[in-house]
C-alpha cells in the first residue's frame, strides 16, 4: 500500500451552489468523478462507530514531504424523511445553507500506523465533503486530500456530519493512489452534529483479529465497542447505536387495562428466556415490572431501515397489515365470535374476498400489499381478497386426508416437532398428585391393532417405525388456565405415527388429556382412524385439536422462540463485542440483517398483549408462557444445528458411510435430506473462513474479543441457561466453526424452512387451524351436544375452527410473513466487499455459491422422483422451502441470510 501522510489547505474558499460544474482544484467540489460500477451497486450494511472525544492524535510536521492528491467520493442514499428529502425540489433550510457554504460533510482519513517519534496515532488530516450531482435516488459528496507518502496505510475515515438531520451513506471510496481506490462500504446512518456531536468512524474492508490491529487503529477500535455498548442507563433515543440487554417486560400493557398485564419472560426460574434490545422507556405505574408501551420501539439505528425506500418492503408490509388492514378488518366483522356457517363460506374468502370499506383510504395499500387489497371498480370500497393457497389448488380435499396429515410432518411448516419413540409404554414426566395418572392411554393393543399385522410393538420400536409428536408435558401445566378464556380450549396431546415400507407415516392415534380440574378427575381418551361414522368424525376432530396444538407450537417455538428470539442476544453480544473489523462479525452481520427490528414489531403487535397470537392461537394470554417453558425445558445451544437436532429427536445417528456422516430413521424426509445439503454447504464456508483467520487453538484462546463475545452470550443474552454444561467450549478454531455454523444455520434455514411456507401451508385454515374453540363432543358428553353431534358433525366441526375474524386476521399476517421482499438477500448471492477483500476468502464463497446453485437442482430433482413419496405424487405439493433462491412475493421457496420478516 502507497504509505501518505495527510497535507490540507489552510485557507477556506467560499463556495456557491451552481448549476454547472466548476472546474476543479484542490480544496474544492468536483463534479466529474463518480464511482466505479462495483461502487454502485448497494452493499450489504457494516458496522461502524465513532471516535469518541477524548482520543488525542499527533503528527509530524511533514508539509513540504511527497504527497498524492487524493479525491474521496460520498455517496448518501436518497430517504423518506431524511434531510435530503428537502434538498428536493424548492425546499431550503439550514442544510440547504450548508450545502452553499460547503459544510456538509467532514471528512478526516484515519492512518493505521502511529507515529515513530511520539509512539502516539497520527493526527487525522480533515476536509469538507461537498455535493457534487444527484441520481438514481442518490447523492455524491466529495472532496480533495493532499497526503504526504509518510502517512502510512490508511485504515478509517471519520464522519461528521453537518446537517440538522440524519444522512444515510451507502460508501466512500478515495481514489487516486497508485494500488488503486480503498473502500470503505457504509451502509450506515449518520446522526446530525447537533444530536451527536461525535465523529463517526468507517474501516476499511480489511478483517483484523485484535492481536493484529495496526497500532494507529487499536484505541479507536476499543472505545468504539465500549461506545455501543452504552452505560445500561436513560431512554434510548433513536438516533443511538447502543446495543444492551433486558428482559422482555414491555410484552403486557397494564397502563390501558389490567387484563392487559403479563409476567415478565426473563430473569426468573419461573419464566426462563433469551433477552431483548433495551430501550430504557419508563415502568409502568400500575405494574412496576412492566416497561410502558410506545407507538415506537428503540432498536439501534442502523438495525431500523424505515426511511430506506428500497429496504423497507418486509417492515413496510407487515405494519402495513398489523396497522391498516387488522383494524379495517375488525371494523366490518364486529361479531367477535362469528363462525363460518359452511364450509362454502370459507371458499368465499379466496373466490369473493371481503368488502372492507375502511381500506380506501389508506391507498397505498393497494401498492405494498397487491395479493390482499384490490380496488373494487365503480366503488369507493376495496376489497379484502386472499389467494388459493397451493395446497388447495392442486388437492381441495388433500387437507381432509390422514395421509396428508402425515405428510406434513415431514415435508410441511413444522418439520420439528416429529420424534423417535424410544421409551415404551409412553409416560408423562408430570406431578401425578397435581395432573393425574402419567401413563398414556395409547397401549399397545391399540398400536398393534392399528399396525395391522405389520410386527408387533416391540418389533416397532427395534426396527425404529414408531414416531410422535408430543405437547402433552408442555400444554397440559395450562389446561385450566386456558379454558377460563371464552372461545378457546386446549388440552395435553400426542400423535402416533407408523414408518410404512413405501417410507410414509400412518397415523395410528391421536391422545387428549384434561388434568383435574373443577372437581372433575382428570380426563384421556385416544382417537384412531375409523371406518365407520362417529369414530371417523371424532378422529377428524381430534386431528382439529391436534393441529391446532401443532400450530401454535410451531408459531411460538420452531419459529419464534427458536431463531427469532434466541438470535437476538447473538446480535446484541456480537455488536458489543466484536469490533465491526473483526473477521466472525464481517461473516456473520449479513445473517443478522432487520431481525432486531422485526422482532421489536413482533413485540409490538404481533406477540403482546391482545396481540395477533394471543387473539388468534389456541394458548391466549398463556402463548408467551408456553414459549417461555419451552425455552426452560428444551431449547439447547448445542443441538440448534441440523444435525444435532435430527440425532437428538431419534431421527439421525451417526454413519460416517452415509450421506452427511448421518443415516435417517425415516429415509424419505424432505426437510431433513434438503436441509443437510444446506447444512454441509454452509458449514464448509464457514470453516474456508474461520480457518483463513485461525491457523490454530493459540489463535482462538487469546483472541480477547471472541472470548468476551460467547462468554457474554451465555451469561448474559441466555442469562438464565448460564449454568448449563451442554454450551460448547470455545478453544480451538473447529469450535467456531460449530458456534458459527449453528448461528448461520438457525438465521438461514431453519428460518426459511418454517416462516416462507406459512402461507402455502396454512393459508387454507383447515389444514392448519391456530385454534380449537369447542371440546370434544365425547368430553364429559351431555344427550343434548351428543345429539347435535350425530345429526350434523360437520357444524361440531365448523364451531371447532377459528372465527371469521380470526381467519380474516391470521391469513392477512401468514400471507405477508411468507414473503419475500424485492431486495431479498438470499444466502450465498451476494459477495460481502469485506470477503472480497481476499482472494482465497473470495474463492472460498464462490464455491459456496456455486453449490447452493447445485443444490437448486437436486432439490428439482428430488420433487420429480416419483420414489419419494412424501415430496412426489398427485396432488402434492413438492417440498421447495430450502431451495436457496427465490423470486419476490409468496413463493414458498429461497432461503435469505437473515430473519428479515
Amino acid at each position: 500500500m502507497f504509505k501518505t501522510q495527510v497535507h490540507q489547505s489552510h485557507t477556506a474558499p467560499t463556495f456557491f451552489l451552481l448549476n454547472k460544474p466548476c472546474i476543479p482544484g484542490p480544496g474544492t467540489a468536483s463534479f466529474s468523478v463518480r464511482p466505479r460500477p462495483e461502487f454502485r451497486k448497494k452493499y450489504r450494511n457494516v458496522r461502524v462507530g465513532y471516535v469518541p472525544a477524548n482520543i488525542k492524535a499527533v503528527a509530524s510536521d511533514t508539509d513540504t514531504r511527497k504527497s498524492v492528491s487524493v479525491k474521496a467520493t460520498v455517496t448518501v442514499k436518497l430517504t423518506v424523511g431524511g434531510f435530503l428529502s428537502s434538498l428536493i425540489g424548492l425546499s431550503h433550510g439550514l442544510d440547504d445553507v450548508s450545502d452553499w457554504l460547503g459544510k456538509t460533510l467532514l471528512l478526516e482519513v484515519v492512518s493505521s500506523e502511529v507515529d515513530p517519534k511520539t509512539g502516539l496515532e497520527k493526527k487525522p488530516i480533515g476536509a469538507y465533503a461537498h455535493r457534487a450531482a444527484e441520481k438514481d435516488g442518490e447523492v455524491t459528496y466529495e472532496s480533495d486530500f493532499v497526503i504526504p507518502d509518510d502517512f502510512g496505510e490508511i485504515g478509517a475515515v471519520l464522519v461528521q456530519n453537518e446537517h440538522h438531520k440524519e444522512m444515510y451513506l451507502r460508501y466512500i471510496v478515495l481514489d487516486g493512489f497508485p494500488n488503486g481506490p480503498i473502500e470503505f462500504n457504509c451502509s450506515s446512518w449518520v446522526a446530525s452534529k447537533f444530536d451527536d456531536p461525535q465523529k463517526r468512524v468507517f474501516f476499511t474492508n480489511k478483517s483484523y483479529l485484535p492481536l493484529e490491529t495496526p497500532s494507529g487503529l487499536k484505541e479507536i477500535r476499543e472505545k468504539e465497542l465500549v461506545t455501543l455498548r452504552g452505560n445500561g442507563q436513560g431512554e434510548r433515543k433513536s438516533y443511538d447505536r447502543i446495543y444492551d440487554y433486558d428482559v422482555y417486560d414491555d410484552l403486557g400493557d397494564p397502563d390501558s387495562s389490567p387484563e392487559l398485564t403479563r409476567p415478565v419472560l426473563g430473569g426468573s426460574k419461573q419464566y426462563p428466556y433469551p433477552r431483548r434490545c433495551r430501550t430504557g422507556r419508563p415502568m409502568s405505574k400500575i405494574d412496576p415490572k412492566a416497561e410502558t408501551r410506545s407507538s415506537t420501539v428503540y432498536v439501534p439505528r442502523d438495525e431500523a431501515f424505515s426511511d430506506v425506500k428500497e429496504l423497507t418492503f418486509s417492515t413496510n408490509t407487515l405494519y402495513s397489515a398489523l396497522h391498516a388492514v387488522v383494524p379495517a378488518i375488525e371494523s366490518v366483522i364486529t361479531d367477535t365470535s362469528l363462525g363460518f356457517p359452511l364450509f362454502t363460506k370459507i371458499d368465499e374468502l379466496y373466490n369473493e374476498g371481503i368488502n372492507v370499506p375502511n381500506l380506501k383510504k389508506h391507498k397505498v395499500l393497494q401498492d405494498i400489499l397487491p395479493r390482499l387489497v384490490r380496488a373494487i371498480t365503480n366503488s369507493t370500497d376495496s376489497l379484502l381478497q386472499f389467494e388459493t393457497p397451493q395446497l388447495l389448488l392442486r388437492d381441495k380435499f388433500s387437507w381432509f386426508r390422514d395421509e396428508e396429515f402425515s405428510r406434513q410432518t415431514l415435508a410441511g411448516l413444522n418439520p420439528y416437532s416429529i420424534q423417535l419413540v424410544k421409551e415404551w409404554p409412553l409416560k408423562s414426566t408430570l406431578d401425578p398428585k397435581i395432573y393425574g395418572p402419567p401413563e398414556s392411554a395409547i397401549t399397545t393393543e391399540i398400536v398393534e391393532r392399528e399396525i395391522k399385522g405389520f410386527m408387533t410393538v416391540d418389533e416397532a420400536l427395534k426396527q425404529k417405525k414408531l414416531f410422535i409428536i408430543d405437547y402433552h408435558d408442555i400444554l397440559l401445566p395450562y389446561v385450566s388456565e386456558v379454558r377460563q378464556i371464552k372461545g378457546t380450549t386446549l388440552y395435553g396431546s400426542r400423535a402416533l405415527f407408523f414408518l410404512g415400507p413405501d417410507n410414509t407415516l400412518k397415523p395410528l392415534a391421536i391422545e387428549l388429556v384434561r388434568p383435574p380440574m373443577d372437581g372433575k378427575p382428570q380426563w384421556k381418551q385416544v382417537f384412531t382412524p375409523s371406518w365407520e361414522a362417529t369414530g371417523s368424525w371424532l378422529w377428524k376432530l381430534a386431528k382439529t385439536h391436534f393441529l391446532a396444538h401443532d400450530a401454535g407450537y410451531h408459531q411460538l417455538v420452531s419459529h419464534w422462540l427458536r431463531t427469532h428470539c434466541v438470535t437476538e442476544p447473538y446480535i446484541i453480544a456480537t455488536n458489543r463485542q466484536l469490533s465491526a473489523m473483526h473477521p466472525i462479525y464481517r461473516l456473520l452481520h449479513p445473517h443478522f440483517r432487520y431481525t432486531m427490528e422485526i422482532n421489536a414489531l413482533a413485540r409490538e403487535a404481533l406477540i403482546n398483549a391482545d396481540g395477533i397470537i394471543e387473539s388468534a392461537f389456541t394458548p391466549g394470554k398463556y402463548s408467551t408462557e408456553i414459549s417461555s417453558a419451552a425455552y426452560g425445558l428444551q431449547w439447547r445451544f448445542d443441538t440448534q444445528g441440523l444435525p444435532a437436532d435430527l440425532i437428538s429427536r431419534g431421527i439421525a445417528v451417526e454413519d460416517p458411510s452415509s450421506p452427511h456422516g448421518l443415516k435417517l430413521a425415516i429415509p424419505d424426509y424432505p426437510f431433513a435430506n434438503d436441509g443437510l445439503l444446506l447444512w454441509d454447504a454452509i458449514k464448509e464456508w464457514v470453516t474456508d473462513y474461520v480457518n483463513f483467520f485461525y491457523k490454530d487453538a493459540s489463535m482462538v484462546k487469546s483472541d480477547a474479543e471472541l472470548q468476551a463475545w460467547w462468554t457474554e452470550i451465555r451469561t448474559r443474552g441466555h442469562e438464565d441457561k448460564k449454568d448449563e454444561t451442554w454450551w460448547p467450549d470455545l478453544k480451538t478454531p473447529q469450535d467456531l466453526i460449530g458456534i458459527v455454523t449453528t448461528m448461520v444455520w438457525v438465521t438461514s434455514g431453519h428460518h426459511a424452512a418454517v416462516n416462507f411456507g406459512q402461507y402455502a401451508y396454512a393459508g387454507y385454515f383447515p389444514n392448519r387451524p391456530t385454534i380449537a374453540r369447542t371440546n370434544l363432543p365425547s368430553e364429559d358428553p351431555t344427550e343434548e351436544g351428543w345429539r347435535r353431534f350425530l345429526h350434523k358433525p360437520e357444524n361440531e366441526l365448523l364451531a371447532c375452527l377459528p372465527t371469521q375474524l380470526q381467519a380474516a386476521k391470521v391469513l392477512t399476517v401468514l400471507d405477508v410473513l411468507s414473503s419475500h421482499s424485492p431486495d431479498e438477500e438470499y444466502l450465498g448471492e451476494h459477495l460481502e466487499p469485506a470477503w472480497g477483500a481476499d482472494p482465497l476468502i473470495k474463492a472460498a464463497f464462490e464455491r459456496f455459491s456455486g453449490r447452493l446453485k447445485e443444490i437448486e437442482g437436486i432439490i428439482d430433482a428430488r420433487n420429480e422422483d416419483k420414489n419419494l413419496k412424501n415430496r412426489h405424487g398427485a396432488g402434492v405439493v413438492p417440498y421447495e422451502l430450502l431451495k436457496p433462491f427465490s423470486g419476490a412475493g409468496v413463493t414458498g421457496k429461497g432461503v435469505p441470510y437473515s430473519i428479515s420478516i
